[in-house]
């Protein structure tokens, strides 16, 4: 998590003279791949759509974007695009490798429209981050016999997390967990489970819902290239 200070996008592309026929909104890196990656003007104008030039209260990284960012609020990382050199504002729709090829949900259950095809387009585009859960424990790892506080993370990209529920007997029982402070919109939220642990070997599941109504599914459609993964997921275990 981090604390990020910037200015609206829908400020700066008003201040350069937005059309009302503005379409689609392509922020260029400056890096040697000149990362570009589109979305809709909606979008661009959003309260929480940024163009970042500092982190938790310092100068931007140059590891995270020095010296523009974009950050879009609840979308997967490529939408954030960093070394922001140009802005590109379209009437007509934009498509580069990262929205036709890469970072796409391609599979017998993402129909993509024939039109979108004919522009290359192999799959659904990724926007929002799904619903997700985290514990914070070594995969496959020990832990020792006795009284654990187990912890772990979960956030929405579309909402704020309002429940947690936990199982340590790999989906047979489920008990809700303590939500810490703060608990903010399309950000983690920390989490932890008072367990007594007895020795043997575990699966542990966090299944978490946001305040939208979306919860972790046990499972989700094959996608070809693995985007987007928000089942729950067996954390195994074993305490010794």
């Amino acid at each position: 998590m981090a604390e990020w200070t910037g200015v609206l996008l829908s400020d700066v592309l008003k201040r350069a003279g937005l059309k009302p026929t503005a379409r689609d909104v392509m922020p260029v890196s400056l890096d040697e791949k000149k990362i570009q990656r589109p979305f809709s003007i909606e979008k661009a104008l959003e309260e929480d759509t940024l163009l970042v030039y500092a982190m938790n209260g310092d100068i931007l990284p140059i590891d995270h974007g020095f010296p523009i960012r974009v950050l879009v609020a609840g979308w997967v990382g490529i939408a954030h695009t960093k070394w922001v050199g140009s802005i590109r504002v379209s009437e007509t729709p934009l498509f580069s490798e990262y929205n036709t090829k890469k970072y796409v949900l391609i599979g017998e259950d993402y129909p993509v429209s024939e039109d979108l095809k004919a522009k290359g387009v192999m799959g659904q585009i990724l926007r929002e981050q799904k619903v997700k859960s985290a514990f914070e424990l070594p995969w496959d790892g020990e832990i020792a016999t006795g009284k654990r506080l187990v912890r772990g993370r979960s956030w929405s990209g579309e909402g704020k997390i309002t429940f947690v529920e936990v199982s340590l007997d790999d989906g047979k029982t489920w008990s809700k967990v303590s939500l810490r402070e703060p608990n903010i919109t399309k950000a983690w939220v920390r989490w932890d489970l008072e367990w007594d642990a007895r020795p043997g070997r575990y699966g542990l599941r966090a299944r978490a819902t946001d305040d939208q109504g979306n919860t972790q599914p046990d499972k989700i459609p094959f996608n070809k290239e693995g985007y987007s993964h928000w089942a729950v997921v067996t954390h195994p275990i074993k305490v010794v």
